[in-house]
């Protein structure tokens, strides 16, 4: 039988968990004037989730995209990785598709593990030859969660010994005031510095006694003890 979007609501439905979304919605940060507000949460946990996903992988692009605009997290988290999984065995026209479907879909993926599980590898793959410029024009977005796509995405080419891009949009991050963008940025620049050191240290070298402390703090994370110090104290 073919997949459908009934039975994946049916499965859905029967794993979720109220006890598990109460902590959820906590971790996530759902309070009033929090980063996730309003979210909404049915408990099922991420690797039931991508138990789904594989079990649903041959769902229509029409159907998972329901499945992202849908208002609970798990739908949206299930939706995000059938499209990476989709876009990974996709010829480029599909592969195209699910670029501009995603960034068509921004409003729902918003929150870090949403970014996270799926921009490096739909967006960051579709520019890794292309134009950098949707991802500058995604960092100067008023939404949070478009610049941590902007910035995520980069994570792509940094696997390919890329930095030039990733680097860029660091320099245009520096005084963004969300510590969820500090840490991205922070964490992309280590993931620079795990494959060169010296090009991450001529980025630190201009940019940290300017940087805010949470980006500075992911970025040296592996340095060693005295040379991490000697950053954090202004000493270099």
């Amino acid at each position: 039988m073919e997949p459908s979007l009934a039975a994946v609501w049916a499965e859905i439905d029967a794993l979720k968990d109220e006890e598990q979304a109460v902590q959820a919605r906590r971790f996530f940060k759902c309070g009033p004037g929090e980063y996730g507000e309003e979210d909404l949460f049915l408990g099922i946990r991420v690797p039931q989730v991508r138990k789904l996903a594989g079990a649903y992988a041959g769902l229509s692009l029409e159907e998972v995209s329901s499945l992202l605009r849908s208002p609970y997290h798990e739908a949206r988290l299930l939706a995000l990785i059938l499209l990476v999984k989709r876009y990974r065995r996709a010829d480029t026209a599909t592969q195209e598709r699910i670029y501009h479907l995603y960034l068509d879909h921004t409003a729902y993926i918003n929150n870090w593990d949403l970014v996270d599980t799926s921009a490096e590898h739909i967006v960051g793959a579709w520019l890794l030859d292309r134009s950098p410029a949707p991802l500058l024009a995604l960092s100067g977005s008023d939404s949070l969660w478009e610049r941590r796509i902007a910035m995520m995405a980069t994570f792509h080419f940094i696997k390919q010994g890329r930095f030039e891009t990733s680097l860029v949009l660091a320099r245009r991050l520096l005084g963004d005031h969300h510590d969820l963008i500090h840490k991205a940025v922070g964490w992309m620049l280590r993931e620079i510095g795990n494959r060169n050191r010296a090009v991450e240290e001529d980025f630190l070298r201009e940019h940290y006694r300017s940087m805010p402390r949470t980006m500075l703090r992911y970025a040296i994370e592996k340095f060693p003890e005295a040379l991490r110090q000697a950053y954090l104290k202004g000493r270099l």
